[in-house]
């Protein structure tokens, strides 16, 4: 592979990283660390110092003295294919769920602890609620977030090890109502958000499965508490997330694989 021009001031250390993760490929996809430097052209020192802060992050395994890949890129690659095709085959029925309420819609997905909007939908009568695409918003507040934390039992226990920020009076912050309140959405199926993130504002959501029957994603309607009948609401997220999952499973089928049911999205 051609060295990259050290000596330039352009040369980042963004594109330092980019160099050694560069190293690898389909012929060399385990290499030592003199390897790394032959490959890359770039400084022993240089080298030993980037590969040792990707290996602590997780871009970069160790095996005694060689280095492969690590889990990061994968997750985030799976993460970023995954989000497309929900984007992409879930839209016609976001926008059917937008016509039927005229409320907020959302499509989400868990990231790590967070919540992470792949998809909003609002019209004129939106309401003031802090998400956006490729944002993120805490689990333990959001319908959303409750949800899909009822289908990642494990990331629940980090979330109630955490210090529950009270985002309003309404937020839950003990541990043991929040484990509670999320074993009723996991027996029911539906989660709320009762003003727990902002004042005045609810929402509702429901899970949307995957090829392999496991959680990918949820769906929400956001809207004025005053104008927002939740249990009502209920039935047309539930048609709207049935319809996202069916289409994943023929494209899944279609494809002769269920690349789009990656547990990353949702553990």
């Amino acid at each position: 592979m051609q060295s990259p021009c050290v000596s330039d001031p352009a040369h980042s250390l963004v594109t330092r990283v980019d160099t050694v993760l560069g190293a690898f490929d389909a012929d060399h996809n385990s290499l030592s660390l003199g390897g790394i430097v032959a490959r890359t052209g770039l400084p022993k020192t240089t080298v030993l110092r980037l590969v040792g802060q990707l290996v602590k992050l997780g871009w970069m395994d160790r095996d005694h003295d060689r280095y492969v890949l690590g889990t990061r890129p994968f997750e985030l690659s799976c993460l970023a294919w995954t989000g497309a095709v929900l984007r992409e085959l879930a839209q016609p029925f976001l926008q059917d769920l937008y016509e039927a309420t005229h409320e907020t819609v959302h499509l989400a997905v868990l990231h790590d602890r967070s919540v992470l909007y792949l998809d909003k939908i609002a019209g004129h009568r939106r309401v003031a609620v802090p998400s956006r695409v490729g944002g993120r918003m805490p689990t333990h507040c959001t319908a959303l977030g409750k949800v899909l934390l009822a289908h990642a039992p494990a990331t629940l226990e980090k979330v109630v090890a955490d210090r529950l920020e009270a985002r309003t009076p309404m937020t839950i912050v003990s541990p043991g109502q929040l484990r509670s309140e999320i074993a009723q959405v996991s027996e029911e199926g539906v989660g709320f958000d009762r003003e727990e993130t902002v004042p005045g504002v609810s929402c509702v959501a429901v899970p949307i499965f995957g090829p392999d029957r496991a959680c990918l994603a949820a769906v929400s309607v956001t809207g004025p508490t005053n104008r927002l009948p939740l249990i009502r609401l209920s039935s047309a997220i539930r048609t709207t997330a049935t319809g996202v999952s069916r289409a994943l499973r023929e494209r899944a089928g279609g494809d002769g694989a269920s690349r789009s049911a990656h547990p990353v999205a949702c553990s």
